[in-house]
Formats: structure tokens, C-alpha cells, sequence
């Protein structure tokens, strides 16, 4: 007999984006955007300033009304979960409470409204390492407890969806290791867990898959290895040297791309360190330096979306 929630296979399901829009007045901050993320995964969803992720996020938890297209988690929008709380933890911002009330309580209230058991404000104080901060007020919690109280209430009913915008905000680096090991714990659990964030070195390590928009548009999506490895250049060639415009002239002549950023170095794309070193030999060009740059998230993405960024 059924009791009225969703079958655990809905539950566990994809977050699928279809065509989502959102307008507001003249600013089309969601433009037609469709991706899909998947269960057992960490995906980080990435973007520049202005790029629309809040917003994705708030459609997706039905906190703002999409002008078209649909956001669905196991195959139902949020809005049509029953107990969501128990199916989707989000985190969209650093936990906010009562400035008098305890850590724990302040998880009890939450677990009263949600029809949760009491005992859960305990569990998820030491899922997240607040034990000991357990009945301190909220008052004195600094912005990385703050973070981890969040991502405690988001889990109190144990969700199979974990939607979190820039988690490690406030965050010491021992914090965002932990929070790379408990995220990946949770998505080795068979968790969909969707990470928003700035921190690309940090997405590299603890993404499986990454999701790039820019001014609304999806730009990039796929697990991170191939998304790096997509990019045509796979491994620039760094060098520096004394006759820069010799070695520049010598390497056109092989079809190579040469530029100079601002500290004089050369940046050759096109032909690899072999190559580049020799051409300055046969051209007798002295070289300080010859490395070759291999491609990164961060290079990556500031790549993709390089003029994209929102500076309204």
C-alpha cells in the first residue's frame, strides 16, 4: 500500500534542466538552458559573475517562477514533491537563525516544522562537525559554521538531492577538504549532488562532471576530464627567451600560433616543446625557458567564457 511519497527510483533520479528561461524586463538572466545531472556524481555548475546560476538554482527549488521551460528532480518539479525536505537538502546561501538560538535548536525547529524526528538536529551536528559547537548561539558561529549548519539542515531529512551554492564560502582550507570528502562520500552513496562555485582548482578536485553556462547559455557540459581534454590547444608551450621576435618569426613559419602576455613570456599554441625548442636551435635562438602549460579547469573555463562575464 502505498504511503503517498515518491518511489525511491523518482527520489534518486536525475535534476533535469529543459529549456529554462527566465526574463526580467530587459535583463534575460536564464536563456533557453537544458542539462542534465546525474546520480553517484558530484556536478559543479559553473559560470562567471551574472552568469545566471542563483537563478538556475532558485527555479530548480521553485523559489522563482520560470518565464519557460521546466527544472525537474527525479522526474517532478519541486513544487510537486511531497515532504521535500526529505527528498532535496539545498543550501543557496550561509545558514541564517535566530541570533539567540543554539545550533541545535535552531535544527529541533526545523525538524518540528518537517514532522522530522528530534534526534536528527544531534546526527547532523556530528555529520558536519558541530558536535562541540552544538549549543553555542548562533551569534558565535563564524561563516564557515555557518556553512556547515546549512548543509546540517539540508540533510536532516536525509535527501537524495543535494543542491548547494558556493558551499565553501567562509570555509578554512581544512573546512573545503572536509567538505571535498563529505560531498564525494555523499555522491558515492548514490547522491546527485550539484555544487555551484568559484573555486575552479577545488571544482577540478572534487567534480566528476561540470555543467559551464555564461549570460544564461549552457557554454560546456561532461565529465571534467573530457571537458579539459576538448580544448584544441591540449598543452600550451611556455618560453622564454631574449630574441623573442627571432623565435616568434622562426615558429610562424611552422604554422604555429605565438603570442606574448605581460611578462614578456611567449605562449605557443599549435606545436609542441620539441618542436619550439628545435626551431630556436636551427634559428640560434637562446632559450631562458621552454615548459609546457597542460590545460587545466580553471584555464579552461576562463577560455570559454572569456568577455562573457556580467558587469552591469
Amino acid at each position: 500500500m502505498s504511503d503517498g511519497r515518491p518511489s525511491p527510483a523518482t527520489v534518486a533520479g536525475q535534476i533535469v534542466v529543459t529549456g529554462l528561461t527566465k526574463q526580467y524586463r530587459n535583463v534575460r538572466a536564464v536563456d533557453d538552458l537544458s542539462f542534465a545531472v546525474q546520480p553517484g556524481r558530484v556536478t559543479g555548475f559553473l559560470g562567471p559573475n551574472g552568469a545566471g546560476k542563483t537563478t538556475t538554482l532558485r527555479m530548480l527549488l521553485n523559489l522563482v517562477t520560470p518565464t519557460a521551460g521546466r527544472a525537474t528532480i527525479g522526474g517532478q518539479r519541486y513544487a510537486d514533491l511531497a515532504e521535500p525536505l526529505r527528498h532535496v537538502g539545498a543550501v543557496l546561501e550561509a545558514s541564517s537563525a535566530h541570533k539567540g538560538r543554539t545550533g541545535v535548536n535552531h535544527l529541533r525547529v526545523i525538524c518540528a516544522a518537517a514532522g522530522l524526528p528530534a534526534r536528527r538536529a544531534d546526527e547532523v551536528l556530528a555529520l558536519v562537525g558541530l558536535t562541540p559547537a552544538a549549543k553555542r548561539k548562533f551569534k558565535g558561529y563564524s561563516l564557515g559554521m555557518r556553512q556547515r549548519l546549512g548543509i546540517a539542515a539540508a540533510m536532516l531529512g536525509d535527501p537524495k538531492v543535494l543542491v548547494l551554492d558556493e558551499p565553501a564560502n567562509g570555509l578554512d582550507p581544512e573546512g573545503i577538504r572536509w567538505m571535498r570528502g563529505f560531498l564525494k562520500g555523499l555522491a558515492a552513496e548514490g547522491r546527485t549532488v550539484l555544487v555551484s562555485s568559484h573555486l575552479l582548482s577545488e571544482m577540478q578536485l572534487l567534480a566528476d562532471d561540470v555543467v559551464i553556462i555564461a549570460a544564461g547559455r549552457l557554454i560546456r557540459q561532461g565529465p571534467v576530464d573530457t571537458v579539459i581534454g576538448s580544448m584544441a590547444h591540449g598543452g600550451r608551450v611556455r618560453v622564454r627567451t631574449p630574441q623573442a621576435e627571432e623565435l616568434a618569426t622562426a615558429l610562424a613559419q611552422q604554422n604555429a600560433e605565438v603570442r606574448r602576455d605581460e611578462d614578456g613570456l611567449l605562449l605557443v599554441d599549435g606545436v609542441d616543446a620539441p618542436t619550439v625548442g628545435r626551431t630556436a636551435l636551427n634559428a640560434k635562438v637562446e632559450l631562458h625557458e621552454l615548459t609546457t602549460e597542460r590545460p587545466d579547469l580553471e584555464g579552461v573555463f576562463l577560455e570559454l567564457t572569456a568577455g562573457k562575464a556580467d558587469i552591469r
